[in-house]
Protein backbone atom coordinates (compact mmCIF):
# COMPACT_ATOMS: atom_id res chain seq x y z
CA UNK A 1 0.00 0.00 0.00
CA UNK A 2 2.93 2.63 0.86
CA UNK A 3 4.43 2.09 -2.67
CA UNK A 4 1.05 2.47 -4.22
CA UNK A 5 0.39 5.48 -2.05
CA UNK A 6 3.71 6.92 -3.79
CA UNK A 7 1.50 7.07 -7.06
CA UNK A 8 -0.70 9.58 -5.26
CA UNK A 9 2.44 11.63 -4.24
CA UNK A 10 3.91 11.91 -7.66
CA UNK A 11 0.33 13.18 -9.37
CA UNK A 12 0.25 15.12 -6.40
CA UNK A 13 3.66 16.96 -7.08
CA UNK A 14 3.10 17.63 -10.63
CA UNK A 15 -0.38 18.99 -9.92
CA UNK A 16 1.07 21.39 -7.23
CA UNK A 17 3.98 22.45 -10.22
CA UNK A 18 0.93 23.09 -12.43
CA UNK A 19 -0.56 25.50 -10.04
CA UNK A 20 2.04 27.46 -9.19
CA UNK A 21 3.15 27.73 -12.55
CA UNK A 22 -0.51 29.44 -13.37
CA UNK A 23 0.26 31.35 -9.91
CA UNK A 24 3.96 32.83 -10.05
CA UNK A 25 5.61 32.38 -13.62
CA UNK A 26 3.70 34.77 -15.42
CA UNK A 27 2.29 32.61 -18.23
CA UNK A 28 -0.21 33.97 -21.10
CA UNK A 29 -4.21 33.76 -19.92
CA UNK A 30 -4.26 31.19 -22.81
CA UNK A 31 -1.48 29.28 -21.55
CA UNK A 32 -3.31 26.38 -20.29
CA UNK A 33 -6.01 25.96 -23.24
CA UNK A 34 -2.89 25.81 -25.66
CA UNK A 35 -1.07 22.79 -23.37
CA UNK A 36 -4.44 20.78 -23.50
CA UNK A 37 -5.00 21.13 -27.19
CA UNK A 38 -1.11 20.00 -27.37
CA UNK A 39 -2.00 17.11 -25.31
CA UNK A 40 -4.98 16.62 -27.16
CA UNK A 41 -3.41 16.59 -30.54
CA UNK A 42 -0.15 15.26 -30.73
CA UNK A 43 1.28 13.90 -27.07
CA UNK A 44 -2.10 11.71 -26.07
CA UNK A 45 -2.29 9.92 -28.93
CA UNK A 46 0.74 9.31 -29.21
CA UNK A 47 0.44 7.26 -25.92
CA UNK A 48 -2.19 5.88 -27.11
CA UNK A 49 -0.91 4.06 -30.05
CA UNK A 50 1.96 2.75 -28.29
CA UNK A 51 -0.42 1.64 -25.33
CA UNK A 52 -3.19 -0.59 -27.65
CA UNK A 53 -0.20 -1.57 -29.97
CA UNK A 54 1.54 -3.38 -27.10
CA UNK A 55 -1.63 -4.78 -25.96
CA UNK A 56 -3.36 -7.69 -25.64
CA UNK A 57 -6.63 -7.35 -26.90
CA UNK A 58 -8.03 -10.99 -26.08
CA UNK A 59 -7.87 -9.52 -22.44
CA UNK A 60 -11.34 -7.79 -23.26
CA UNK A 61 -13.20 -11.32 -22.57
CA UNK A 62 -13.58 -12.24 -18.78
CA UNK A 63 -15.97 -12.09 -16.28
CA UNK A 64 -13.58 -9.64 -13.96
CA UNK A 65 -14.08 -7.38 -17.21
CA UNK A 66 -17.77 -7.58 -17.54
CA UNK A 67 -17.99 -6.89 -13.84
CA UNK A 68 -15.61 -3.50 -14.19
CA UNK A 69 -18.04 -2.66 -17.44
CA UNK A 70 -21.51 -3.28 -15.92
CA UNK A 71 -20.19 -1.07 -13.10
CA UNK A 72 -19.19 2.29 -14.69
CA UNK A 73 -22.29 1.86 -17.21
CA UNK A 74 -24.76 1.41 -14.04
CA UNK A 75 -22.70 4.67 -12.82
CA UNK A 76 -22.99 6.48 -15.70
CA UNK A 77 -26.61 5.81 -15.71
CA UNK A 78 -26.87 6.86 -12.09
CA UNK A 79 -25.39 9.74 -13.03
CA UNK A 80 -27.73 10.95 -15.67
CA UNK A 81 -30.63 10.24 -13.54
CA UNK A 82 -29.15 12.03 -10.04
CA UNK A 83 -28.40 15.46 -11.40
CA UNK A 84 -32.13 15.15 -14.32
CA UNK A 85 -33.97 17.94 -13.41
CA UNK A 86 -32.25 18.94 -9.52
CA UNK A 87 -29.52 21.18 -10.94
CA UNK A 88 -29.92 25.38 -11.85
CA UNK A 89 -29.77 26.54 -15.23
CA UNK A 90 -30.71 24.22 -18.61
CA UNK A 91 -27.61 21.71 -18.70
CA UNK A 92 -26.08 21.01 -22.26
CA UNK A 93 -25.87 17.33 -23.45
CA UNK A 94 -22.12 18.04 -23.39
CA UNK A 95 -22.39 19.21 -19.56
CA UNK A 96 -24.62 16.12 -18.66
CA UNK A 97 -22.01 13.37 -20.56
CA UNK A 98 -18.82 14.99 -18.63
CA UNK A 99 -20.70 14.43 -15.79
CA UNK A 100 -21.66 11.12 -16.42
CA UNK A 101 -18.02 9.95 -17.27
CA UNK A 102 -17.10 11.67 -13.94
CA UNK A 103 -18.78 9.34 -12.24
CA UNK A 104 -17.56 6.31 -14.53
CA UNK A 105 -14.04 6.51 -16.08
CA UNK A 106 -11.62 5.11 -14.03
CA UNK A 107 -7.50 6.65 -13.80
CA UNK A 108 -7.25 2.50 -14.51
CA UNK A 109 -3.29 4.04 -15.89
CA UNK A 110 -1.66 6.19 -14.12
CA UNK A 111 -3.07 5.18 -10.61
CA UNK A 112 -4.34 2.06 -11.61
CA UNK A 113 -1.07 0.22 -12.56
CA UNK A 114 0.91 1.15 -9.16
CA UNK A 115 -2.51 -0.45 -7.45
CA UNK A 116 -3.10 -3.13 -9.23
CA UNK A 117 0.66 -3.83 -8.95
CA UNK A 118 1.20 -3.26 -5.05
CA UNK A 119 -2.03 -3.90 -3.47
CA UNK A 120 -3.50 -6.58 -5.77
CA UNK A 121 0.08 -7.86 -6.82
CA UNK A 122 -0.43 -8.18 -10.60
CA UNK A 123 -0.21 -5.25 -12.84
CA UNK A 124 -2.09 -7.48 -15.36
CA UNK A 125 -5.23 -7.12 -13.70
CA UNK A 126 -5.87 -3.36 -14.95
CA UNK A 127 -4.89 -3.89 -18.26
CA UNK A 128 -8.48 -5.27 -19.53
CA UNK A 129 -10.15 -1.96 -17.85
CA UNK A 130 -7.38 0.16 -19.87
CA UNK A 131 -8.45 -1.50 -22.76
CA UNK A 132 -12.11 -0.77 -22.25
CA UNK A 133 -11.56 2.20 -21.65
CA UNK A 134 -9.56 3.08 -24.74
CA UNK A 135 -10.83 1.13 -27.10
CA UNK A 136 -15.01 1.41 -26.25
CA UNK A 137 -15.98 3.83 -23.68
CA UNK A 138 -13.56 6.95 -25.54
CA UNK A 139 -14.24 6.38 -28.98
CA UNK A 140 -18.29 6.68 -27.85
CA UNK A 141 -17.96 9.46 -25.68
CA UNK A 142 -15.80 11.75 -27.94
CA UNK A 143 -18.19 11.08 -30.53
CA UNK A 144 -21.12 12.25 -28.13
CA UNK A 145 -18.84 15.32 -27.22
CA UNK A 146 -18.41 15.76 -31.23
CA UNK A 147 -22.00 15.43 -31.52
CA UNK A 148 -22.88 18.25 -28.71
CA UNK A 149 -20.45 20.79 -30.09
CA UNK A 150 -21.65 20.76 -33.56
CA UNK A 151 -25.57 20.41 -32.94
CA UNK A 152 -25.24 17.79 -35.55
CA UNK A 153 -27.12 13.84 -34.95
CA UNK A 154 -27.29 12.91 -38.46
CA UNK A 155 -26.50 9.49 -39.74
CA UNK A 156 -23.21 11.32 -41.52
CA UNK A 157 -22.17 12.89 -38.47
CA UNK A 158 -22.36 10.37 -36.04
CA UNK A 159 -20.11 7.97 -38.05
CA UNK A 160 -17.48 10.79 -39.15
CA UNK A 161 -17.18 12.27 -35.92
CA UNK A 162 -14.97 9.62 -34.50
CA UNK A 163 -12.67 9.58 -37.63
CA UNK A 164 -12.20 13.61 -37.05
CA UNK A 165 -10.47 12.81 -33.15
CA UNK A 166 -6.94 12.03 -33.09
CA UNK A 167 -7.36 10.40 -30.25
CA UNK A 168 -9.64 7.94 -31.80
CA UNK A 169 -7.71 7.09 -34.76
CA UNK A 170 -4.21 6.41 -32.62
CA UNK A 171 -6.48 3.71 -30.74
CA UNK A 172 -7.78 2.34 -33.76
CA UNK A 173 -4.94 2.52 -35.50
CA UNK A 174 -2.89 0.61 -32.41
CA UNK A 175 -5.69 -1.69 -32.46
CA UNK A 176 -5.33 -2.78 -36.31
CA UNK A 177 -1.15 -2.94 -35.38
CA UNK A 178 -1.59 -5.15 -32.44
CA UNK A 179 -3.94 -7.36 -34.37
CA UNK A 180 -2.02 -7.80 -37.53
CA UNK A 181 1.51 -8.05 -35.49
CA UNK A 182 2.71 -5.01 -37.38
CA UNK A 183 5.30 -3.21 -36.77
CA UNK A 184 6.65 0.37 -37.12
CA UNK A 185 10.01 1.01 -38.01
CA UNK A 186 12.25 1.91 -34.97
CA UNK A 187 12.79 5.54 -36.57
CA UNK A 188 9.27 6.19 -36.38
CA UNK A 189 8.57 4.33 -33.43
CA UNK A 190 10.87 5.94 -31.18
CA UNK A 191 9.45 9.40 -31.55
CA UNK A 192 6.14 8.34 -30.93
CA UNK A 193 7.09 6.46 -27.80
CA UNK A 194 9.06 9.54 -26.46
CA UNK A 195 5.95 11.76 -27.09
CA UNK A 196 3.41 9.43 -25.49
CA UNK A 197 5.66 9.40 -22.11
CA UNK A 198 4.93 13.47 -21.67
CA UNK A 199 1.49 12.60 -22.23
CA UNK A 200 0.30 12.02 -18.18
CA UNK A 201 2.51 14.86 -16.57
CA UNK A 202 1.58 17.34 -19.58
CA UNK A 203 -1.87 16.90 -18.64
CA UNK A 204 -1.45 17.25 -15.02
CA UNK A 205 0.88 20.28 -14.92
CA UNK A 206 -2.51 21.63 -17.23
CA UNK A 207 -4.76 20.58 -14.89
CA UNK A 208 -3.25 21.91 -11.69
CA UNK A 209 -3.29 25.24 -13.70
CA UNK A 210 -6.86 25.19 -13.61
CA UNK A 211 -7.03 24.56 -9.38
CA UNK A 212 -5.51 27.96 -9.48
CA UNK A 213 -7.68 30.73 -8.84
CA UNK A 214 -10.95 28.84 -7.98
CA UNK A 215 -11.89 27.29 -5.07
CA UNK A 216 -13.30 23.79 -5.48
CA UNK A 217 -16.94 22.69 -5.02
CA UNK A 218 -17.26 26.51 -5.38
CA UNK A 219 -20.95 27.60 -5.13
CA UNK A 220 -22.14 27.37 -9.02
CA UNK A 221 -24.26 25.38 -11.35
CA UNK A 222 -22.02 22.11 -11.31
CA UNK A 223 -22.06 21.83 -7.46
CA UNK A 224 -24.79 19.18 -7.28
CA UNK A 225 -23.54 17.49 -10.52
CA UNK A 226 -19.66 17.16 -8.94
CA UNK A 227 -21.03 15.99 -5.65
CA UNK A 228 -22.97 13.11 -7.14
CA UNK A 229 -20.30 11.89 -9.27
CA UNK A 230 -17.91 11.84 -6.44
CA UNK A 231 -19.88 9.91 -4.51
CA UNK A 232 -20.69 7.57 -7.32
CA UNK A 233 -17.07 7.04 -8.19
CA UNK A 234 -15.67 6.42 -4.75
CA UNK A 235 -18.59 4.59 -3.03
CA UNK A 236 -21.06 3.51 -5.38
CA UNK A 237 -19.06 1.94 -7.96
CA UNK A 238 -17.09 -0.41 -5.98
CA UNK A 239 -20.01 -1.74 -4.05
CA UNK A 240 -21.92 -2.27 -7.92
CA UNK A 241 -18.62 -3.97 -8.51
CA UNK A 242 -18.62 -5.90 -5.81
CA UNK A 243 -22.58 -6.99 -5.92
CA UNK A 244 -21.86 -8.01 -9.52
CA UNK A 245 -19.28 -9.91 -8.53
CA UNK A 246 -21.12 -11.69 -5.63
CA UNK A 247 -23.57 -12.62 -8.00
CA UNK A 248 -21.37 -13.66 -10.79
CA UNK A 249 -20.29 -16.26 -8.54
CA UNK A 250 -16.27 -14.63 -8.58
CA UNK A 251 -14.15 -15.93 -6.11
CA UNK A 252 -13.25 -13.92 -3.17
CA UNK A 253 -9.72 -12.39 -4.88
CA UNK A 254 -11.52 -11.49 -7.72
CA UNK A 255 -14.67 -9.71 -6.22
CA UNK A 256 -11.35 -7.81 -4.06
CA UNK A 257 -9.92 -6.98 -6.91
CA UNK A 258 -12.70 -5.32 -8.90
CA UNK A 259 -13.94 -3.42 -5.78
CA UNK A 260 -10.68 -2.31 -5.86
CA UNK A 261 -10.57 -1.12 -9.65
CA UNK A 262 -13.47 0.37 -9.45
CA UNK A 263 -12.38 2.72 -6.58
CA UNK A 264 -10.16 4.29 -8.51
CA UNK A 265 -10.26 8.31 -9.53
CA UNK A 266 -11.70 9.42 -12.14
CA UNK A 267 -9.10 10.24 -14.69
CA UNK A 268 -7.36 13.03 -15.83
CA UNK A 269 -7.96 12.27 -19.43
CA UNK A 270 -11.48 13.93 -18.98
CA UNK A 271 -10.66 16.93 -17.68
CA UNK A 272 -8.78 17.05 -21.25
CA UNK A 273 -11.90 16.31 -23.04
CA UNK A 274 -13.90 19.17 -21.37
CA UNK A 275 -10.77 21.36 -22.27
CA UNK A 276 -10.73 20.18 -25.55
CA UNK A 277 -14.98 20.53 -26.11
CA UNK A 278 -15.24 23.46 -23.81
CA UNK A 279 -18.08 22.09 -21.53
CA UNK A 280 -17.78 20.69 -18.05
CA UNK A 281 -14.28 21.87 -17.18
CA UNK A 282 -14.95 22.82 -13.69
CA UNK A 283 -17.33 19.72 -13.00
CA UNK A 284 -14.22 17.42 -14.45
CA UNK A 285 -11.67 19.31 -12.38
CA UNK A 286 -13.21 19.29 -9.07
CA UNK A 287 -14.63 15.59 -9.34
CA UNK A 288 -10.53 14.41 -10.70
CA UNK A 289 -9.67 16.83 -7.50
CA UNK A 290 -12.11 15.23 -4.81
CA UNK A 291 -11.90 11.61 -6.34
CA UNK A 292 -7.94 11.25 -6.30
CA UNK A 293 -7.83 12.71 -2.32
CA UNK A 294 -10.50 10.04 -1.31
CA UNK A 295 -9.51 7.46 -3.19
CA UNK A 296 -6.80 6.13 -0.66
CA UNK A 297 -9.33 5.94 2.36
CA UNK A 298 -11.91 4.07 -0.14
CA UNK A 299 -9.18 1.68 -0.79
CA UNK A 300 -8.33 1.03 2.83
CA UNK A 301 -12.39 0.73 4.04
CA UNK A 302 -12.72 -1.73 0.68
CA UNK A 303 -10.26 -3.75 1.96
CA UNK A 304 -10.86 -3.80 5.75
CA UNK A 305 -15.01 -4.55 4.63
CA UNK A 306 -13.98 -7.60 2.00
CA UNK A 307 -11.45 -9.08 4.80
CA UNK A 308 -13.81 -9.05 7.55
Amino acid sequence: MISALSGFALIGVIVAAGWAAKRWAGLPPNAEAAIGRLVYTVLNPCLLFTGVEAADLRVLFSEPLLVSATAACACFGLHLLCTRGRMPGRRTMGTRIMGALTAGYVNANYIGIPIATYVLGDAALVVPIIMLQLLIVTPIALALLEIAETGHASWRSTVTAPLRNPMIVAVLLGALFSVTGMRLPTVIAAPITTMGHAAVPVVLIAFGMSLSGRRVLAAGPDRIATIAAVLLKIAGMPAIAFLLAVVLGLSHERAYAVSVLAALPTAQNIFLYGQRFGVGLVLARDAIFLSTLLCAPALLLITLLTNL
